[in-house]
């Protein structure tokens, strides 16, 4: 058994995490703002240049259900600066791709490998004392989502200054330079004795006994499609009349999500004070409004920009609480529950992408509204279930 390491009070270490997360998590956003620029370069359809962003989620959703798990049973302090290592060589590949599927094929590469993050979280929650878990993770998750912001924003300023390829290459040097100082600096945990098969047998079993866990990853995964929409019509959108946008101002547009990202911290103490089901109502309440404002920002930048900021928000909120309660599950097993939400939650990313593509061709931005929506509407079912089900068993536990 690994000694114990308690993170919480070394900041220097936490910022480094953070910092590391927003850099994984973004690798696989640059390319949303550039999607028009990516279709002109390599002159192709709309649709496929589109696509980019589908591959990159789906890939990422791979990754997390085929790699973040190892995490359980190897020295994360190894493994994680190695994954970063091959997330810097996929975007080496997209730096220097000649044509489309190469770029695919690079997006595909960053997508698997940048689950590093996904390594990070589960290893700060085993090394934080479990009173502060809602806190540390928030934090970490706050540098994961103003990373992934800024990303769109920074491909979009270096899109507009030099090339839509000199993002991959920044962030590529980046990458492995954090990786490196990652390396020194990582705590030494607690590893499991399964093998790789054993993994996802105990990862069947704790999604048949813990069904609190599977109501919150499909919670994760239908309210990350109602955002992941937006990923995939924006540039589409905002490029087109009345807007007539270019790319460095579409980065511009998202940045107003940082606000939301940075109330994470401030969110995740709240959960660790037992508010998980308020902030979770919270959160679907304000995915209801921020479409609203979406959909007359069909023709209104600043409704679009409101909405965009709602809707960054609203999926802080609920996503804080999500990972709140799954981490308090079984402690021992936290990349596995880790691995389980996230793929939920990325897989639902790759589907609302794709529909957002599909809503756009054939009903315009309001089919798009509609889909995202009805996605809420799926996590709200969801929502109600688990509520349900935390009754039963609270009052169970009261009479015995």
């Amino acid at each position: 058994m690994s000694p114990v390491y308690d993170i919480t009070h070394n900041k220097s270490l936490l910022w480094l995490m953070a910092i590391a997360c927003g850099l994984c998590a973004g690798a696989n956003y640059y390319c949303q703002p550039l999607i028009h620029s990516i279709q002109q370069y390599f002159a192709v359809s709309e649709s496929q240049a589109a696509l980019t962003v589908t591959f990159a989620q789906v890939s990422y959703a791979l990754g997390l259900l085929f790699i973040v798990p190892v995490g359980d049973i190897v020295n994360k302090t190894k493994f994680i600066p190695i994954l970063m290592f091959f997330a810097a060589v996929g975007l080496l590949i997209c730096t220097f791709a000649v044509n489309l599927p190469m770029l695919w094929v690079g997006t595909i590469i960053v997508g698997l490998f940048s689950v590093a993050a996904q390594v990070l979280i589960p290893l700060a929650a085993i090394a934080t004392r479990p009173e502060k878990t809602g806190e540390v993770v928030g934090f970490l998750m706050s540098g994961l989502l103003v990373g992934l912001l800024l990303s769109t924003s920074l491909s979009g300023l270096l899109s507009n200054l030099f090339n839509w390829k000199v993002i991959y290459m920044v962030s590529a040097v980046l990458m492995l330079i954090l990786a490196y100082l990652l390396s020194a600096k990582l705590p030494q945990v607690a590893t499991s004795q399964m093998n790789y098969l054993e993994i996802f047998q105990s990862m069947a079993r704790l999604m048949l006994s813990e069904r609190r866990l599977v109501y919150r990853a499909l919670i994760g995964a239908f309210c990350f499609a109602a955002m992941s929409i937006l990923f995939s019509t924006i540039a589409v959108l905002l490029t087109s009349s009345p807007f007539n946008l270019s790319d460095v101002f579409i980065g511009v547009v998202t940045l107003i999500g940082v606000f939301g990202a940075l109330a994470t911290t401030k969110i995740g103490k709240l959960a660790d004070r037992g508010h998980t089901q308020i902030l979770t109502w919270l959160g679907i309440l304000t995915f209801v409004i921020s479409w609203v404002f979406l959909y007359f920002g069909g023709q209104s930048l600043i409704s679009y920009i409101l909405g965009y900021g709602l809707i960054s928000l609203a999926l802080v909120l609920v996503h804080t609480s999500n990972q709140n309660i799954i981490f308090r599950l079984h402690p021992s097993a936290k990349s596995r529950i880790n691995s389980i939400y996230m793929t939920f939650y990325f897989a639902g990313g790759a589907c609302g992408s794709a529909l957002g593509v599909y809503a756009w061709h054939h009903g315009g931005w309001i089919m798009t509204c509609s889909v995202g929506l009805a996605l809420v509407g799926g996590a709200a079912l969801f929502t109600l279930l688990d509520h349900h089900y935390q009754s039963k068993f609270l009052t169970a536990k009261a009479e015995g």
